[in-house]
């Protein structure tokens, strides 16, 4: 042992020795308890950043520790490897996105063996490996044949910039989060996953996780949004159906206007030739530019339309408007203004001088419309509401409904905010969708027996906007499989959160030339017992993955209904209070780290500093503190290594001292064990360990080098 801690030996000799002798390789063992860990898959951007470190740290404390406890524990890493950096990277630097992509993985994969990570290497996958992608394009098909993919016309975000579809999380202040480019709207034929056939089971089933935070499932909660209510059918003046959701048919005698999305289709058929026209449809186009949250949180806006609608129960004549904060894709892209019982129509109604009716009173008490400074939305009686007058709100919400059934003017329905996964992007480095399209035959799904859908890797890029696919002959170019034709390919790929919804069963078999995995082994491993990842993934990432789990468990291919049994979701890592970032100049560089102080106490600060799920803030003194640390417990351990090699440890302390260490030793395993296994505590648990060596550094100096006697721990 010498007597110098030299972390760039010690470390590179141990993990040296753990990859010869394949350390961390695991098969399945029936009759051992398994355990899955594993750490959300990195986008290979070529180096690793303090939140991986942060990520991958905890995740093999857990790993490790599991081990020691005797489980059976898998413990996987791959690559996220298809998206737009690639692309822009690509055309920026004039290389093919896959050599671009596959140095960053070789130089992140170094990066991550020298942290001495507990990873089966054997298990890598990397998502625009043919041989990945080839079962992402099985799954589609699968998905095809149970009815869950179509596609439709949509109006989508459009980078100008990018050339891409975006979802709208990907859309900040009306611009691409990526390149900053103001984000347009623009029509075009969009493959769809149905996730909202799932929308009910992805509610219901988070009462599964009690091993995720709260606030995950409330934002899943939220983000699926379901909704009780009634459809109900108006009609314009001239005949159009302009059908309302309402979780308040209670108030539908207190409509005093009609909101119609500007971007509805019958927008322009209503103010056609109109002295509106001009103005409305110059509201639309401006209203198309802007995102549903943009329009959300500026100021109530809106335009009369000229035309009327028909209230069904009162037969009432009320006007058509268009408003900024009414969405097409949200319901049904039309609103019943009630200004009287909901604060949003209220300030419509106030600003434009609408009328406000009172259509639910509170007990005991007389409202009047004129003289309201804000709605009343609370549960009340009902008035003004013809027979239904004098039941309470929730009666008449009923009663109203069951009216409304009975008379063909609409039906009980359920809603949900969730809307079905547009899982097209015009964009070349992604998964190609397999399907063909030929004139005599229609849209045909591409033979299983024939993939993958090989992507080429050398393609030109032009300034036009398009992706290379689509000149690009020799791929798009095909003969139809049902007639021999010709035909042309699908040259849109597939949304990159298609490639990590199912990533963590590919794990399981990961080598698997001939399924998309080994149902045996899926159903051995399955589920991820702790999943530990940021909580920016909360709703689309873990959504997904969720629900394409579910879709597998139908399919008969998995046991399990939900991916992640436990989840962990850790703070960001802060310099001087903010999120690292280049833009900041904030970047503290892991490489610089692990160069200077070693892997070890890279991680030892990075675990210490914080409660994993807080954000920790970045000290370059509590870095060189845990260095400290590692040195004085190697200063410590060399001190008895002659001690250690000579001196046969009794069973039986025999001193008070040898007692107290004793003690010791075993308070410290209790408060490890406890606060790594129970609550994920590693601070507190390194604070442990500190005390433990201080105790080595004090029987050390009380116990003379000829009498030391070890206490061995039972």
């Amino acid at each position: 042992m010498q007597e110098r801690y030299d972390f760039s030996q010690v470390e590179s000799k141990w993990q040296s020795i753990w990859e010869e002798k394949g350390m961390y390789r695991v098969t399945e063992d029936h009759g051992r308890k398994k355990y899955y860990v594993l750490e959300m898959f990195p986008y290979p951007s070529g180096n690793l950043h303090m939140g991986h470190v942060r990520n991958y740290s905890i995740g093999d404390v857990v790993a490790r520790f599991k081990t020691m406890e005797g489980y059976n524990v898998i413990h996987p890493m791959g690559w996220d490897a298809f998206g737009l950096p690639a692309e822009n990277a690509a055309i920026q630097h004039g290389i093919p996105a896959s050599i671009w992509t596959r140095e960053n993985i070789a130089k992140m994969k170094s990066q991550l063996k020298a942290m001495g990570i507990s990873y089966d290497w054997q298990r890598e996958v990397a998502t625009c490996n043919p041989d990945y992608y080839r079962w992402t394009q099985w799954l589609f098909l699968q998905f095809y044949k149970k009815g869950l993919v179509f596609k439709k016309k949509a109006a989508v975000n459009w980078c100008p910039s990018c050339a891409t579809v975006l979802a709208n999380e990907q859309v900040v202040d009306g611009a691409c989060e990526r390149c900053e480019s103001v984000v347009d709207k623009k029509e075009l034929e969009q493959w769809f996953f149905k996730i909202t056939d799932y929308a009910q089971r992805l509610l219901d089933d988070l009462e599964k996780l009690p091993g995720w935070p709260e606030k995950v499932k409330t934002m899943q909660h939220n983000w699926i949004g379901r909704s009780e209510g009634a459809e109900i059918r108006f009609q314009t003046e001239a005949g159009h159906d302009l059908t309302v959701f309402t979780t308040r048919p209670d108030t539908v005698y207190g409509v005093t206007y009609m909101v119609i999305a500007p971007e509805h289709p019958l927008v322009a058929e209503l103010v056609t030739g109109t002295e509106y026209e001009q103005d409305v449809l110059a509201f639309a186009g401006r209203m198309s530019k802007m995102t549903g949250i943009e329009r959300a949180e500026m100021e109530k806006e809106g335009l009369f339309t000229g035309a009327y609608a028909i209230n069904p129960l009162n037969g009432e004549k009320v006007p058509i408007w268009v408003a900024n904060y009414v969405l097409l894709d949200y319901g049904t892209g039309v609103v019943m203004g009630v200004p009287a019982h909901d604060q949003r129509d209220f300030e419509f109604a106030r600003k434009y001088g609408l009328p406000v009716r009172v259509v639910v009173q509170p007990e005991g008490e007389l409202l009047d419309g004129d003289q309201l400074e804000e709605a009343f939305p609370a549960e009340g009686i009902l008035v003004n509401s013809g027979p239904f007058d004098g039941m309470d709100n929730q009666t008449g919400i009923k009663k109203i409904t069951e009216h409304i059934e009975k008379q063909g003017l609409g039906q009980y329905q359920i809603q949900y905010r969730l809307r079905d996964w547009l899982i097209s992007r015009q964009r070349y480095w992604g998964t190609p969708i397999p399907i063909i399209y030929c004139d005599k035959c229609g849209t045909v799904p591409v033979p299983e027996e024939d993939l993958p859908v090989i992507l080429p890797e050398k393609v030109e890029f032009k300034n036009t906007g398009v992706s290379p696919l689509k000149t690009m002959d020799e791929f798009r170019n095909c003969r139809c499989p049902q007639c021999g034709g010709q035909a042309v390919r699908e040259t849109d790929t597939m949304d990159t959160f298609v490639d990590s919804s199912w990533y963590f069963l590919r794990y399981c078999d990961a080598q698997n030339d001939r399924e998309v995995f080994d149902k045996g082994k899926a159903d051995y491993w399955m589920n991820v017992d702790q999943y530990i990842g940021g909580v920016e993934h909360a709703i689309l990432h873990l959504m997904y993955a969720r629900f394409f789990t579910k879709v597998l468990y139908d399919l008969g291919l998995t046991k399990s209904e939900e991916p992640f049994q436990n989840l962990l979701t850790q703070g960001m890592v802060l310099k001087d209070g903010a999120k690292m970032s280049k833009s900041k100049g904030n970047v503290v560089s892991p490489e610089e780290i692990i160069g200077k102080f070693g892997a070890d106490t890279a991680r030892l600060f990075i675990l210490f500093a914080a409660p994993p799920e807080r954000d920790l803030e970045w000290s370059d003194q509590g870095v060189e503190g845990c260095y400290r640390f590692l040195n004085r417990v190697w200063r410590l351990m060399y001190s008895y290594h002659d001690q250690v090699r000579s001196v046969q440890a009794q069973d039986q302390a025999s001193t008070d001292q040898d007692r107290e260490l004793r003690r010791m030793i075993h308070a410290a395993v209790k408060k490890v064990t406890e606060d790594v296994s129970k609550r994920f505590n590693f601070n507190t648990a390194i604070s442990a360990i500190m005390e433990l060596v201080n105790s080595f550094q004090h029987y050390r100096e009380q116990v003379p080098a000829d009498k030391v006697n070890l206490p061995l721990v039972r």
